[in-house]
């Protein structure tokens, strides 16, 4: 079971805003605190990035950073610029009709792909909230970021039929290998994120047989004897990698599958109850009511509102 993908499949690219940024000179953008990720491809020359409280950080051409929902920062030329605010329209411009949004003067010495990222309102598990710091990966580490941003970047530069789909996708893909070369290069980093638990084989094995099967009745003795461990040993690594208990995360995960399924189907809320592993409607419900503050009929007439 490929976790990571199968998160990223309920909770993948919603409304993922593209714009290829072109600058030179002095320059600077503060990008305010939102609900979604911040990912930045440089494919041309040199940035830096700036996070209140943190030093300012060199980001290279090929280079790719992905910052974490709600983090206010800022990009710029230059290591102590000032900078000023996001113009909102004049992205969503750039958006739709693929022309590159310029900052400061010419010549152009700077290429930057700028995404925002929401993952699916509904699914709360948290896979990229978690993260305390911005993540960054080199040219070096991956070079398939590097050609997948291509394809984004002319994606950009000639908006078409399907061009929102086509980046949602190209943006999955390239969380996917952003991903990837963060895991086997930065281990240092992944303590207390859920990306940092995947490291973790038994927590791995264990999130696996949840998300291959969350109909499952499972507990965290069955957890436990699915992947090969004491009850004790799999609760202290599970809750030393996420933050939480086995049964926490099993809840959890069902809850923002129901919630998708909720607003996305007709399907009756006995047959939801069960396709999440809820042995009555009355218990889906009573856990639903807990994670969410409201009956699951009542939450999916409030979302098609």
């Amino acid at each position: 079971m490929d976790v990571l993908a199968e998160v990223l499949r309920v909770s993948g690219a919603r409304g993922a805003l593209g714009v290829m940024l072109k600058a030179g000179g002095t320059w600077g953008l503060r990008l305010d605190s939102s609900p979604g990720a911040a990912l930045h491809v440089v494919s041309r020359g040199t940035m830096w990035l700036h996070v209140p409280g943190e030093k300012p950080l060199q980001v290279q051409a090929g280079d790719a950073i992905l910052v974490s929902p709600g983090t206010a920062h800022g990009i710029a030329g230059g290591a102590g610029v000032t900078m000023g605010s996001c113009d909102r329209e004049a992205a969503a411009r750039s958006f739709g009709d693929g022309r590159a949004l310029r900052l400061g003067s010419a010549p152009v010495q700077t290429e930057v792909i700028v995404l925002h990222y929401e993952q699916d309102p509904e699914v709360r598990t948290p896979v990229l909230t978690s993260l305390a710091r911005p993540m960054h990966v080199t040219a070096r580490e991956n070079a398939q970021l590097r050609r997948t941003a291509g394809l984004l970047a002319a994606e950009l530069a000639q908006p078409q039929i399907g061009t929102t789909a086509a980046i949602n996708s190209i943006v999955d893909l390239l969380l996917v290998q952003f991903v990837r070369a963060w895991l086997a290069r930065h281990p240092q980093e992944q303590s207390g994120s859920w990306l940092g638990a995947m490291r973790d084989p038994v927590v791995r094995d264990a999130l696996a047989c949840v998300h291959a099967q969350p109909e499952h009745p499972w507990t965290t003795e069955t957890l436990a004897a699915a992947t090969r461990v004491s009850r004790a040993t799999l609760s202290r690594r599970f809750r030393s990698a996420l933050g939480q208990t086995p049964g926490a995360y099993v809840t959890q995960w069902r809850i923002d599958l129901a919630s998708v399924r909720l607003r996305d189907t007709d399907e009756p809320v006995e047959s939801i109850s069960g396709a999440v592993g809820y042995g009555s409607p009355h218990a889906f419900s009573r856990a639903f009511r807990r994670a969410r503050g409201t009956a699951p009929g009542e939450y999916r007439s409030r979302l098609r509102q």
